[in-house]
């Protein structure tokens, strides 16, 4: 059987998520899947990024890293997203970027991806969990096949216990406040595994 194809698609404004997805690409990896980290098309206008530092080093950082399209999303067997919340919401780049595959969806081609999804906020009750279910409804509309990494290992309470998918607090500085870094990591190797599952019960 053919190595699990994982997709890493993020949305990152001051880097947590990119170092996130980057950490997903070294689980995914560990276990023997293919992996590509895309970032979706930023939206937000030159004006507003202009005055943040933090937000013009990040589009520096990845501005070698290819944007996300739906041909990605036909290729991968499992998808992990990685997106900041916003309100309790996933911010509206990634929105866009789920919103305009309409094409996909209505030929079938969204059936059964393996999907998995991380977040970061400001504070610990800064709406991660609603930004996670949020992602997730999209995908039940999907047809596809949503792996959590629930409590299946110690890792995840070190790292704050949030069963819908890894999340982190940033602090003012920018830095994050919990150690995620193995919970993503397991993540994304429960993800590639359930997506082994389902490749082998397709074949």
């Amino acid at each position: 059987m053919s190595n699990v194809k994982l997709a890493v698609i993020f949305y990152s404004m001051g880097g947590t998520n990119y170092q996130l997805s980057k950490w997903a690409e070294e689980g995914a990896k560990e276990v023997g899947a293919e992996v590509k980290i895309l970032k979706v098309q930023e939206l937000a206008p030159q004006s507003v990024i202009e005055g943040n530092e933090a937000w013009k080093s990040t589009i520096e950082e990845t501005k070698d890293v290819p944007e996300a399209t739906s041909d990605d999303i036909e290729w991968a067997d499992a998808i992990i997203f990685s997106t900041p919340t916003r309100f309790g919401n996933m911010a509206s780049q990634m929105k866009q970027f789920l919103d305009i595959q309409g094409g996909l969806w209505g030929s079938g081609k969204t059936v059964n991806k393996v999907v998995s999804a991380m977040t970061s906020a400001q504070n610990p009750n800064g709406g991660q969990e609603a930004t996670l279910l949020s992602l997730y409804t999209s995908m039940m509309h999907w047809g596809a096949i949503i792996a959590t990494p629930g409590y299946t290992d110690p890792v995840i309470i070190e790292a704050g216990g949030n069963p819908y998918g890894t999340s982190v607090t940033v602090g003012q500085d920018g830095k994050m406040i919990e150690d995620v870094e193995e919970a993503v990591k397991h993540q994304a190797k429960r993800t590639v595994t359930v997506a082994e599952w389902v490749k082998k019960g397709n074949q």
